[in-house]
């Protein structure tokens, strides 16, 4: 584990245990990085516990937006004050080489100690083949993403690295700049594979809070770190939500987010916002849809749709805001009526 001051000083709930945090979702690919830099600075004062962000270079439908994750983390944690702030997820395959990685979230670790964190994984074909990747196969993802994360962890521990991979080389890579410790990296996965190496590498786990794959995927992790002698990390659950005066408007407000749905997204070569989106709403009814994301008027049903992802062993629950029509009112009532029920 990094000992990494994101973890410190977490609330207890009322039998003393430590309770469940709740991180804010931030989704460039739906607004412009200017207004997610006011909603970061709501979110905070509303009570979230952390501000994650999407990483994309192209959104999953058109129109749509794509700003810069890391520019504008270094905005979000100068505009907020105390919570933790890092990307979800940051991937390290053809836009950012792993060395690339490492030096920019210890640049960001020196300038705001114990405040980042950094969601990594495999990627989609939809942010890596417009720079001319040559998208891999499923373990060809996975063999990429274990690299990379020995690469980062090297030049984190101070190490001059000479490497030859498959994926990535380096020459005499040294960091000159490093933190007093790394941020913590919490390692996505999607399923069995991928959690054993956020077992090995990963100072947690982050994963869809979704009933049918959670349980086995958080299974794995805890397996992947008695493996390798370490200390099972933060487990995080991905979960989004929409609210508007009405439950139609809520639907219709994310209905856009159909279209990171089907699974084939994230392993097979899809990079086409305009087809990606079209399939998606294709294969994704409204029924299916409602039943990953939270589109609802009422405070009570958005608290009992995070506390079912709770009961799934969540550390942190990541509620990514597609509240097209209405982000900051969605954050005033959560901050009003959502967390203080969950918190009660």
């Amino acid at each position: 584990m990094s000992g990494s001051g994101v973890s410190a000083g977490r609330r207890a709930d009322t039998d003393g245990c430590m309770a469940v945090r709740y991180f804010y979702g931030a989704a460039h690919e739906q607004f412009p990085p200017s207004a997610l830099l006011r909603h970061a600075v709501l979110a905070e004062q509303a009570g979230f516990e952390g501000i994650a962000c999407s990483d994309h270079f192209q959104p999953w439908w058109e129109p749509g937006e794509s700003g810069n994750a890391w520019m504008w983390l270094g905005a979000a944690a100068q505009a907020t004050a105390r919570v933790p702030v890092g990307p979800a997820v940051t991937v390290a395959l053809k836009r950012y080489h792993p060395a690339l990685v490492a030096q920019g979230f210890a640049t960001l670790e020196e300038m705001f100690p114990g405040r980042v964190f950094v969601g990594i994984g495999s990627g989609e074909s939809l942010n890596e083949s417009p720079l001319g990747c040559d998208w891999p196969d499923p373990a060809g993802q996975l063999e990429a993403l274990e690299e990379g994360l020995q690469l980062i962890r090297r030049l984190w521990d101070g190490e001059r690295v000479d490497h030859d991979g498959r994926f990535f080389r380096t020459k005499a890579a040294y960091l000159h700049t490093r933190p007093e410790r790394p941020p913590p990296l919490y390692v996505s996965a999607f399923h069995e594979q991928a959690a054993r190496v956020a077992g090995r590498y990963g100072d947690g786990l982050w994963t869809m809070g979704d009933p049918e794959t959670a349980p086995d995927v958080i299974d794995a992790y805890r397996a992947g770190c008695e493996e390798a002698g370490r200390e099972p990390g933060e487990i995080v659950l991905e979960a989004g939500f929409s609210w508007a005066p009405d439950d139609g408007e809520a639907l219709e407000q994310a209905r856009v987010w159909k279209g990171a749905q089907p699974p084939e997204f994230y392993t097979d070569d899809w990079h086409d916002p305009v087809a990606m989106a079209q399939h998606g709403e294709e294969q994704v009814s409204d029924e299916e849809f409602a039943e990953g994301f939270t589109c609802s008027s009422d405070p009570e049903v958005h608290a009992e749709r995070i506390r079912e992802v709770e009961r799934l062993g969540a550390t942190v629950v990541k509620l990514t805001n597609a509240s097209g029509n209405h982000p900051e009112e969605s954050i005033r009532v959560y901050g009003e009526q959502v967390l203080p029920k969950l918190r009660g």
